[in-house]
């Protein structure tokens, strides 16, 4: 079993970096391993047209899809579907192999336990309407925190990895990131606290559109690809 670790992949827009890794190795992959995909994946998108041939690339891949959410989902669509227990936590099952995990929530898999994240904030929200390319639910909600955190007290504060849209408040200042909202820095703050009480062994994040390592334990990615085994 595998995970392979993808930053944010906007639908069809940036989806060719996954399509190419498993047309590369496809052979090595069957539905018993995992793709994680960082946030803004589209599988619930803002035009039918392009979350249909999104979820046909997702779909007809050789692995099971997970994804946590970013700040450029249709939450009103991914919040519509059934609330499901997955290895452990919350998910939306969006088609048979497309799952979305839930914020706050800790998973394991055969024995590789993580917590996952999701939500941002869209500096370009002036530009969206909301409820159609915009969605408040973007921002975390205090009971999403509570959860998070009381899911995370249940595990001893420990997990293998750490899965979110963006990143505590620390690791994404030394990346030269500012802070543009109150909801943001609180959401910042929050992954911070997370990352300060909990024993883990990497956190993958994407939201950036860079490729970086920090400090050792925290991965930015975009482009890159990272597989776990």
């Amino acid at each position: 079993m595998s995970f392979i670790i993808s930053g944010d992949t906007h639908g069809t827009i940036d989806i060719g970096k996954v399509v190419k890794f498993f047309c590369e190795y496809e052979d090595e992959y069957t539905s018993d391993d995992y793709l994680i995909i960082c946030g803004d994946v589209g599988a619930c998108g803002f035009s039918a047209s392009d979350e249909a041939n999104t979820r046909e690339v997702l779909r007809n891949l050789p692995v099971t899809v997970l994804f946590v959410d970013g700040n450029h989902e249709n939450f009103e669509q991914l919040n519509s579907y059934a609330v499901d227990v997955w290895n452990g936590g919350k998910v939306h099952f969006v088609d048979h192999n497309i799952i979305h995990l839930m914020r706050g929530q800790v998973f394991d898999i055969n024995g590789t336990r993580f917590f996952t994240f999701g939500g941002a904030y869209s500096i370009d929200k002036m530009y969206r309407t909301e409820g159609v390319s915009w969605f408040p639910e973007e921002i975390p909600t205090r009971a999403e925190y509570e959860e998070g955190w009381n899911n995370l007290e249940k595990a001893g504060f420990q997990v293998d990895y750490i899965f979110t849209h963006t990143g505590p408040r620390e690791v994404v200042a030394s990346m030269g990131y500012g802070e543009l909202s109150d909801d943001e820095v609180e959401l910042r703050k929050y992954l911070q606290r997370v990352a300060e009480f909990t024993d883990f062994t990497a956190w993958y994040f994407g939201h950036f559109h860079e490729d970086l390592e920090i400090e050792e334990h925290f991965f930015c990615l975009y482009n890159e690809m990272v597989r776990l085994d």
